[in-house]
């Protein structure tokens, strides 16, 4: 499989993911969620599941033409990276290490991943 075409599947794989966020925090509550109680009940989580659902339905639309959405994918590696350090420094106070083995990881993949396959991507011409 090309790179083009790998890229066009993560984008769409990913995309789903991030669309599965809410259904993730029911499952796994310790590596998706910062508070206690049911997702509903947090405000901050509720934000976060809309940023992130709408994040995958356009890296889904992005699928149709990563070559036009590169800079929606670069911000995708970038903010994951940076969500990640941030979850990972503030998972050791208060008890939360359970993200270190839930949204972290999951976080450092989407950035490695879609930050390997953008890098082999050629600007258009």
């Amino acid at each position: 499989m090309d790179t083009d075409k790998l890229l066009r599947l993560t984008l769409v794989v990913f995309g789903a993911i991030f669309l599965l966020v809410y259904p993730l925090a029911i499952i796994w509550p310790s590596g998706w969620t910062w508070h206690q109680g049911a997702p509903y009940e947090s405000d901050y989580f509720m934000m976060i599941v809309g940023v992130y659902a709408t994040l995958g339905v356009f890296l889904i639309r992005a699928a149709k033409d990563p070559k036009a959405n590169m800079s929606l994918i670069w911000f995708t590696v970038w903010s994951s990276l940076v969500h990640a350090v941030i979850m990972a420094v503030q998972s050791f106070n208060g008890g939360h290490m359970g993200h270190l083995v839930g949204d972290v990881p999951a976080l450092l993949l989407v950035a490695l991943v879609f930050g390997i396959l953008a890098r082999s991507q050629k600007a258009p011409a």
